[in-house]
């Protein structure tokens, strides 16, 4: 048996990412004790505590920016605190400052790209002064002391962007005796994934304020049904893996999909989840494929759970003590129409031991199956405290308002074998928009793509993504060709890279022959590159004439 155990507490510590899936009662209730404990657990980790090195501040900015507009009655003139964090140890003066957007995280998840990520990379070479901000509604930067609907109604893509732009306009750094306001200064601002939509937007709606923006894996395309998150991981992932993936789930939705009760129970019982009554919240067990988002060229950022998903699953029996369930497993496949092919018996057999683990974390929960696998708890899903807020609340309300991107294995065309089950639709996967938020209505995405969507485009915006990103899909760079790489406006696609694969950094006494790989070398070095270019076109005398 090739199997790896996670430490699921510390992962989930990870700087968080667009959402993957729909989370399940167990997996919510792990994410909120996940964010309670984060601080703890983040030292244990750290050799620095990155929170002494980089001490938060705060700016006291309003909470309504959008006072004509009736969406957000009633509205107020209250502001509140908005965390940052910034670096001047190679400031000089007629330097840049070079904000990166922290996103729907803690702020201080994005510490380390200060330390040594490319916000480091970039101020090292430009004398630039480098920041961390957070976003309204994550990490501390709350209006409010709980996320209910009505409090939630600030939380919009106008409402964040404008918050950028006063924040550029008004900051006053501690220590730094010089007016480093925009647009004064040259700003840059970086982001990445939903940080790097934001960033793409800005240049377009506060080109006045923003020198340049970089949108890493930028997200410009708000798209409803989004099963092209797959794609990328279909076409770039490991063959046999994806196959083997795609075997067994093709055995689950011949038998789920034929809606055979009898059949329907000896699949379940089979895989160890007879005690899962809705069928959509057996299929939704079934969604390790995830792990591909979060695999990184960095063995210190690189979640390894894809790879043990792919070790486990991949090729024949891996789970000797399950030879004896051979029987069983070849009756299911013949059940869903698969004849008795021997690799699919064999996957399906990897599957019910790969997935079995899952069955540890219920027991330990005292929880039922149906209460520990289900994703329709609506006691969960209306926590509107700020631990949920961070864990899910507050991203999920975005989701449901105004991006979308719900994965769905349903969408996939008939000649498309998905990598997740076709039972898992718009309806099941949307029920926590109608739980949370008594939203029955399609997200309106037109919020979003009247910035551009997939035509973001503007001198001194740039966009960089991996090739293999499964967020790709939502972004400019899924046309490869739709445009021309330039100065004026960069476009490259990181060879095998995956999400925001540049953003991250290491130290120089941590480099090896392939470490960084040179994809990301290049892009980093390209990015420093095309920004010092960008601020040589900067108006003011004299500026850059130390470097």
């Amino acid at each position: 048996m090739r199997y790896s155990l996670l430490a699921g507490t510390l992962l989930g510590l990870e700087a968080a990412a667009l959402q993957l899936g729909l989370p399940t009662a167990g997996e919510l209730a792990q994410k909120v004790q996940a964010t309670k404990s984060r601080h703890s657990a983040l030292k244990k980790r750290d050799d620095v505590d990155l929170s002494v090195l980089y001490p938060p501040h705060n700016l006291s900015v309003p909470i309504d920016f959008f006072h004509n507009d009736t969406r957000y009655e009633p509205h107020t003139n209250d502001t509140f605190n908005l965390r940052y964090w910034f670096d001047a140890s190679y400031y000089k003066p007629g330097g840049p400052v070079f904000v990166l957007l922290g996103g729907e995280t803690y702020g201080d998840d994005r510490l380390p790209f200060l330390q040594k990520g490319i916000v480091h990379q970039v101020i090292e070479a430009t004398n630039g002064l480098g920041v961390i901000l957070e976003h309204r509604y994550y990490g501390e930067s709350f209006p409010y002391p709980s996320v209910s609907l009505e409090n939630l109604r600030f939380l919009s893509t106008e409402q964040a962007l404008a918050e950028v732009d006063y924040f550029a306009r008004n900051v006053k750094f501690p220590g730094i005796d010089a007016d480093l306001t925009a647009p004064n200064t040259p700003w840059i601002a970086y982001g990445g994934s939903y940080a790097g939509a934001q960033t793409a937007f800005l240049r377009v709606v506060y080109p006045e304020t923003f020198w340049g923006t970089i949108a890493s894996s930028g997200v410009t395309e708000a798209i409803y049904d989004y099963w092209e998150y797959f794609e990328p991981i279909r076409q770039y992932g490991p063959p046999d893996c994806i196959s083997a993936t795609q075997s067994f789930i093709s055995v689950l939705d011949g038998i789920l999909l034929k809606n055979n009760t009898a059949a329907i129970k000896q699949l379940k019982d089979a895989f160890g989840f007879g005690g899962v009554t809705n069928n959509q919240d057996f299929a939704n067990i079934f969604t390790d494929i995830y792990g591909w988002q979060s695999t990184n060229w960095d063995p210190e950022v690189n979640s390894p759970s894809f790879y043990n998903y792919c070790t486990n699953i991949t090729g024949s029996l891996n789970f000797p003590d399950l030879e004896a369930n051979r029987s069983t497993a070849a009756s299911l496949v013949a059940a869903a129409g698969k004849g008795n092919d021997t690799a699919t018996v064999d996957a399906v057999l990897n599957a019910i031991g790969w997935y079995g683990r899952k069955l540890t974390s219920q027991r330990s929960s005292g929880l039922t199956q149906d209460q520990y696998f289900t994703a329709l708890n609506d006691t969960q899903w209306e926590d509107d405290s700020l631990d949920a807020a961070n864990a899910y609340r507050s991203w999920n309300y975005q989701v449901c308002t105004e991006w979308g991107y719900i994965q769905t294995g349903s969408g996939a065309p008939a000649d498309i074998q998905p990598l997740i089950s076709r039972t898992l639709d718009l309806e099941y996967l949307t029920y926590f928009c109608r739980a949370s938020y008594n939203r029955t209505e399609p997200p309106d995405v037109e919020k979003v793509n009247k910035y551009g969507g997939f035509n973001t485009s503007y001198p001194r915006l740039a966009h960089i993504g991996g090739n293999a990103d499964p967020w790709r899909p939502a972004t400019p760079l899924w046309y490869p060709d739709a445009k021309k790489d330039s100065i004026k406006e960069p476009w490259l696609l990181i060879s095998h890279g995956v999400h925001h694969w540049e953003e991250n950094g290491i130290f120089p006494n941590e480099t090896t022959p392939t470490l960084p790989p040179y994809p990301v070398i290049y892009a980093q070095q390209y990015l420093k590159n095309f920004v010092i270019d960008w601020l040589s076109d900067w108006e003011k005398p004299g500026y850059f004439a130390e470097l």
